[in-house]
């Protein structure tokens, strides 16, 4: 049994069946790493061939009369390959980049962090500095083959011809990990739209990514094209846009907001195309291009003026008596007054109070001159009327409709502009003031909101399009300030009205009501003679000085733009907010300043309202 064991012919079977499962297990394992393994396949391909990614240029912008705003400028990356690294002249190249071998260790030890580096990979390339100079990447260009395992990427930077218009343009920075973890086109070291139009029309600007493959040779030095460039792809270029602003008015706007905090809003009623969009204090777009942008980010978010906010959007404030005409188109929508119903404002409010009349005008007094002469006690009589009307089964159910229509007219939540970080502002409801009165409440406890202060809290733009949906008599499109993409639709959203659900008769009275407050009222002084200016001031109550607020439209009859003008801490609405909507409203339909008016202009440049401010705080 034992001699048959270990015979000859026994041995040579059992050494072959050995060999055998050698084999196996070698080709198994050679099949795991070649096919399955992609690490093996990776470090393969790169052993070979250079997959260089070709950035495509971003989209430029217009405005919408054809001027360039924003373009594209050659930039370079110095691209790093781990694997291929190899001791070179480590002061030299530090030298040709002007930096400091300190940076240079740092850099290097973070890239290989894959906690920093998400996706780190020494065979692939990986961003070792951005954005080189003109100079520095002459210098590097000449003597990067010292260099082994670097190289030199090509892309494109931002350049800009105005020094303006920095929040409706937004700026673009490096993608960060949320940007890569939400969208696989991005890489480490790959630049995203973070504001503005940069960032609501990424996709469009951003274009498509190509690749060129290159042969290495066994030193990994490049050798040429894989088969002469048969199986690159060329990038396609982002697509250009077409902004609805006006860059001539932008920029005469930012000049008189200049030392002030608020925004100036101008949109065309016709289409809800945004004129312009000023938020003061502002930047200039160029100084968040390039290696100082780390630098000037950080200087601009130690301002203690918030520049990088963009008030138009970002802030919510009292609309002040700009209020009072939404009011008055929901009373007449309800029944609750008509065009000559006619309320006292002697002894003030609440009744009895012993104040005067609001702005010294007769009383009582009808819709139309309430409007014109911005009488606090007449809306506040409406609110009255309206919360204690029998029509509804309760106050609770009177203030549901109240705040439906206020939201149908634009309020309480975005608009929808095309760009992002808007807020939807407060329009309380019966369930809001139950909860915070404990269903103790009636129309004296709430009355505040007559008159735009309370618990009722708009945004800008918002209040700019109540200012649109009356020149339209009714009806909005949503404000956008994308004209047109080039090669591909606009969101068709943009072209479809939005009806506030008013009977467009209500609005005939608070026209003429607006129209009264210009050439009568309290917004005299954007009483231009040969443009029917109609408008309505406010001065929204805050815990410092009020906020100074002027919205119109005009010309009356065919309405052009609609305009709102917040000037924060700036007193009454007449004070500042009047006659900068004044020279705003002359700039665009008459292109200059009559000179008459140029006083005007000399007052609102040279005044400083941020200084009182920081004094204050």
């Amino acid at each position: 049994m034992n001699a048959d064991k270990f015979n000859p012919d026994t041995r040579k079977a059992f050494l072959i069946l050995f060999f055998c499962v050698v084999v196996f297990v070698y080709l198994i394992q050679l099949f795991n790493l070649q096919v399955l393994n992609p690490d093996y396949k990776e470090w393969a391909d790169n052993n070979a061939f250079l997959n260089k990614t070709l950035f495509p240029s971003r989209g430029v912008m217009y405005d919408r009369n054809g001027k360039l705003l924003v373009y594209n400028q050659p930039a370079y990356d110095v691209m790093v390959v781990m694997r291929e690294t190899q001791a070179f002249d480590t002061l030299g190249f530090c030298n040709a980049l002007n930096i400091d071998k300190a940076y240079f260790l740092k850099r290097m030890s973070d890239i290989k962090n894959k906690s920093l580096n998400p996706g780190y990979s020494s065979y692939t390339p990986q961003v070792f500095l951005t954005q080189l100079g003109n100079k520095e990447y002459g210098i590097l260009q000449e003597s990067i083959y010292k260099y082994p395992g670097f190289y030199i990427q090509n892309r494109t930077v931002r350049q800009y011809d105005y020094p303006y218009a920095a929040h409706v343009l937004g700026y673009i920075a490096e993608a960060d990990k949320k940007d890569i973890a939400k969208d696989e086109y991005y890489k480490r070291g790959d630049y995203i739209g973070k504001t503005g139009v940069e960032r609501s029309y990424e996709e469009f600007l951003r274009g498509e990514k190509g690749v060129e493959i290159l042969l290495r040779d066994a030193h990994g030095r490049t050798i040429g094209k894989y088969e002469n460039g048969k199986h690159d792809i060329e990038p396609v270029s982002g697509k250009d846009l077409t902004l609805s602003i006006d860059m001539e008015v932008q920029a005469y706007g930012e000049e008189l907001m200049r030392n002030k905090l608020g925004t100036i809003i101008m949109i065309e009623p016709k289409t809800g195309e945004i004129l312009c969009m000023v938020s003061s204090p502002t930047y200039d777009p160029a100084s968040l291009v390039g290696r100082q942008f780390r630098a000037a980010f950080k200087e601009l978010q130690k301002n203690p003026y918030m520049p990088l906010i963009n008030r138009a959007l970002n802030g919510t404030y009292p609309p002040g008596s700009t209020f009072k005409t939404a009011h008055g188109l929901t009373f007449l929508q309800e029944g609750i007054i008509t065009p000559s119903t006619a309320y006292s404002c002697y002894g003030g409010w609440p009744p009895g109070g012993g104040h005067p009349a609001c702005h010294s005008h007769p009383s009582p007094l009808a819709l139309t001159a309430a409007i014109g002469t911005s009488c606090n006690a007449y809306f506040c009589w409406g609110l009255k009327a309206m919360l204690d009307s029998k029509k509804y089964t309760s106050i609770q159910e009177a203030m549901d409709k109240w705040r439906d229509h206020m939201v149908a007219q634009g309020f309480g939540y975005p608009l929808g502009v095309d760009m992002p970080g808007e807020k939807r502002g407060m329009i309380p409801n019966s369930e809001y003031f139950d909860k915070l009165y404990k269903k103790h409440w009636n129309p004296f406890t709430v009355i505040s909101i007559a008159i735009g202060q309370g618990e009722v809290l708009l945004s800008p733009i918002q209040i700019c399009n109540l200012a649109t949906t009356i020149a339209n008599r009714g009806y909005f499109y949503t404000p956008h300030v994308v004209k047109k993409i080039k090669d591909a639709p606009l969101d068709s959203l943009y072209g479809i009205p939005r009806y506030t659900g008013i009977d467009p008769k209500n609005y005939d009275p608070i026209v003429e009501g607006m129209r009264l407050a210009v050439t009568g009222g309290t917004c005299r002084g954007a009483n231009i003679s040969d443009i029917a200016v109609c408008g309505k001031t406010g001065t929204a109550q805050n815990s410092g000085k009020d906020h100074s607020i002027f919205m119109a439209f005009a010309p009356m009859e065919d309405p052009k733009v609609a305009i709102l003008v917040f000037v924060e801490n700036g007193g009454f609405g007449a004070t500042y907010a009047v006659p900068t909507g004044r020279l705003m409203i002359e700039k665009y339909l008459k292109r200059e300043i009559p000179e008459q008016d140029k006083w005007i202009e000399t007052n609102m440049k040279n005044t400083t309202i941020l200084r009182n401010v920081l004094q204050k705080n």
